[in-house]
């Protein structure tokens, strides 16, 4: 009994295994645009050729094969009758002067005895089995064949009632041999193509390349001084919609910097008219709690200002990571902390400077203050820079790790920065990590406390 069900599987089995299809090509294939641009070129070229080719040998080389063929076959023929019809002289010299002289070939008549046994056919000839044909269908008599012994010429033999015919005739006689020459301006013709469309699709792609290149250097922070728009309209519009993008992104963050800068200005003036105004109220017990408020509002605004200063830009330098780490040691020494560090791969890096060392001291020092050891493994790849903090504090719950990198989160009980902090110090550093073009994550350490993860492209 035919279900629904057994019908749905029939339904799905020819679709699921079209996308089996799918997935499998796509595994294959290139996946640059290059190389597809090429490959776009390369297959109707080659399967018109392919069907051209197909059409040639089975209409042109195979008829005009078979006609040559047939022709040294009836001139054969003919020889035979003669020789079995009409008197001949003992050496049969004039059957073969007339064969040599006017047929073209080389005959000689030898006595009665076995033919060779058949040599063994080739895989691919279109000859052997041609003449093969036509010689069964003309003359009716035993006979061997020899297409492959002497490049240049072809040996018939064939028994008659008491002597067996011997025939040497030219291969260009009984076979199409300069098809070749078709293949060979057919295949030259499509290299000359090929090479022309190559030449055409690299001066098309590039301008492309040089957008993504473009586009990812200012992702990493980076500013492409020599990039302008080139190529195809609508590569040129894609180039100039990337310089408008670029340039209102900068302005935006110019102005937001320059405004940042002067409300954090603003607040130090009326903040130093505060101190100003406390030092001249003398030492009054009562006035403790707010000189403290003073000070605290002093810290918050100097990390603003901080961290205003980050959104900068910066031109990208070369640093060493061996450096970064040994003033990282000699400060955790200072506090009587443990650290170690390991670097594989290059020790030189093309970052901000400025701006990732940073990065780096501010997590060293978060660490610093809750645990008693850190350990930091550098990977430096050809695509990516991986930087590996792992310490022995308390950690940071799970929950809480997205939200400690928002500007002025601080947690109450677990770890982000101490009593004094502001909350801007994991948000500084995912920010120039970001502004690299990477990204800083939180997780668990093998230590037992956190694991700080620095990514960004190489």
């Amino acid at each position: 009994m035919v279900t629904m069900d057994s019908l749905r599987r029939e339904d799905r089995a020819p679709a699921a295994g079209w996308r089996w299809i799918v997935r499998w090509l796509r595994r294959r294939l290139p996946t640059g645009l290059y190389a597809r641009s090429l490959l776009i070129i390369i297959i109707p070229m080659v399967l018109l050729q392919s069907v051209v080719a197909a059409v040639f040998m089975e209409r042109h080389w195979q008829m005009v094969t078979e006609r040559l063929s047939l022709a040294v076959t009836r001139d054969i023929a003919a020889i035979i009758e003669i020789v079995e019809t009409y008197p001949q002289n003992s050496d049969y010299s004039e059957i073969i002067r007339i064969a040599r002289d006017q047929l073209n070939l080389q005959i000689s008549i030898e006595p009665d005895g076995d033919l060779p046994p058949p040599r063994v056919k080739p895989f691919f000839s279109i000859l052997d089995g041609i003449l093969s044909d036509e010689i069964t269908d003309e003359i009716h008599r035993p006979f061997w064949i020899d297409t492959v012994g002497n490049s240049n010429l072809v040996e018939i033999r064939i028994k008659l009632e008491n002597k067996i015919l011997r025939v040497l005739a030219k291969r260009s006689q009984t076979y199409a041999s300069n098809t070749h020459i078709f293949i060979v301006w057919m295949v030259g013709t499509s290299l000359v193509l090929l090479g022309i469309s190559i030449l055409f699709l690299r001066g098309q792609i590039r301008p492309i390349l040089m957008l993504a290149r473009a586009a990812e250097s200012f992702g990493k922070g980076q500013k492409p001084d020599n990039f302008y728009p080139r190529g195809a309209d609508e590569v040129r519009r894609a180039g100039l919609a990337f310089i408008l993008m670029r340039e209102r992104i900068e302005r935006q963050i110019e102005q937001r910097t320059a405004m940042l800068s002067g409300v954090s200005h603003d607040l130090r003036t009326i903040l130093t008219r505060f101190k100003l105004q406390l030092a001249l109220a003398g030492d009054n017990p009562d006035l403790h709690g707010l000189n403290d408020d003073v000070n605290d509002m002093q810290t918050m605004l100097e990390a603003y200002m901080a961290f205003a200063r980050g959104e900068v830009e910066e031109d990208v330098g070369e640093l060493k990571l061996s450096e970064i780490f040994a003033k990282l040691e000699s400060d955790f020494a200072l506090h009587g902390k443990t650290f170690n560090y390991s670097i594989e791969g290059d020790d030189d890096i093309s970052v901000r400077p400025n701006a990732f060392m940073r990065l780096v001291t501010n997590l060293a020092s978060n660490a610093r203050r809750y645990a008693n050891r850190l350990d930091i493994e550098a990977k430096h790849s050809a695509k990516w820079l991986t930087v590996i903090f792992d310490d022995d504090g308390p950690g940071i719950p799970e929950k809480n790790r997205e939200d400690v990198f928002k500007p002025f989160f601080r947690l109450d009980t677990a770890r982000n920065l101490d009593a004094s902090g502001t909350g801007l110090g994991l948000a500084i550093a995912r920010d120039i990590a970001r502004s690299h073009g990477g990204n800083v994550t939180l997780s668990d350490s093998p230590l037992g406390g956190l694991r700080a993860t620095i990514r960004i492209p190489a």
